[in-house]
């Protein structure tokens, strides 16, 4: 089993398969965002390599996301090849996503997480720059359709889309969704705006307990949110303190970059670049003892990561793996 310097067991890994994306929120790139060439990223055969030798050391769970991971190539081919490995989840901007619904659930892929941050067209618009939100919600439609574990994903966003928490809180009422608020974090598509910090999970969750009566769920180990039922709705709440990083003590994840980098925290740097060891020919051993060398570096909690980070702001989220 993988453990860090604080002995927790890594079991949990996000890899980004791209960098690229479809969108461009505003909270998350800069509008010109450059992405990486090809040959910057890890090829699926680089991928299946890497995910074998953390599997066979312990990672029971992958969480495929980009960038859009829909927009690489052929996709579906990778996840044929890693679904036999471990749990497969796919966390998506659901643009592209329903026609490959029913091939991902003949594979036992049945965890998708969906961003979405407005349950209105225009406001889409403003918030990713495109006019895809008719795209969205047939997503929404088809995964709830072929009764898929969904998720959905909502950034909390001062001035933005904070009159809408009612209206997704809604939403679990005749639906089996979880709706999960998280509070915003300092990207570089914001430039100097930056609101997190006015909209914590506990005022969030104060604002929703206006209008419904929330019963505490007993959360599963490890998660990085807080969840609740509401009487009578099919769905469940959650709010993930991202920014105020309450769960940090039990992380049990690591990030693989699109371009091979070992983040072991979202708010630290790179502390390890994997593609440069498999290209230079290292073997399973050899990679997995330098990734375990890299936990025994890891930071505490976010805190201390975002510290010694060398950026003034966070990269991208398509760049750090979303």
């Amino acid at each position: 089993m993988l453990k860090d310097n604080h002995q927790r067991t890594i079991n949990y890994v996000r890899l980004a398969v791209t960098d690229r994306c479809n969108l461009r929120c505003t909270y998350c790139m800069p509008e010109n965002m450059q992405f990486l060439e090809r040959s910057s990223l890890l090829s699926y055969e680089e991928i299946v390599r890497l995910m074998q030798v953390l599997t066979d050391a312990g990672i029971n769970k992958i969480r495929i996301t980009g960038g859009e991971p829909f927009l690489r190539k052929d996709l579906m081919l990778l996840l044929e090849q890693l679904a036999p490995m471990a749990g497969i989840s796919i966390t998506t901007n659901g643009v592209l996503t329903a026609p490959f619904i029913p091939a991902l659930k003949a594979l036992g892929i049945h965890q998708i997480n969906l961003s979405l941050d407005t349950l209105q067209a225009d406001r889409f618009f403003r918030i990713t720059r495109r006019d895809q939100f008719s795209a969205v919600q047939q997503t929404l439609d088809s995964l709830l359709a072929h009764e898929m574990d969904v998720k959905i994903n909502m950034v909390v966003m001062d001035g933005v889309n904070t009159d809408e928490l009612l209206d997704f809180t809604e939403l679990t009422r005749n639906h089996p969704v979880s709706v999960r608020f998280i509070e915003e974090m300092p990207f570089n598509g914001q430039g100097n705006r930056f609101s997190g910090i006015n909209w914590n999970y506990l005022r969030i969750l104060d604002t929703i307990r206006s209008q419904y009566s929330l019963e505490k769920i007993t959360d599963a180990p490890n998660s990085t949110s807080l969840n609740y039922r509401i009487p009578e709705h099919k769905g469940s709440i959650g709010v993930i303190p991202a920014y105020s990083r309450t769960f940090c003590g039990t992380c049990n994840r690591i990030r693989i970059t699109p371009t091979g980098g070992l983040k072991t925290c979202l708010y630290g740097d790179d502390v390890l670049n994997v593609k440069n060891l498999l290209r230079e020919g290292s073997s399973d051993l050899e990679l997995l003892e330098h990734l375990q060398a890299a936990l025994q570096h890891r930071a505490k909690d976010g805190f201390e990561a975002a510290a010694s980070n060398t950026h003034t702001q966070l990269e991208s989220m398509s760049v750090i793996g979303g």
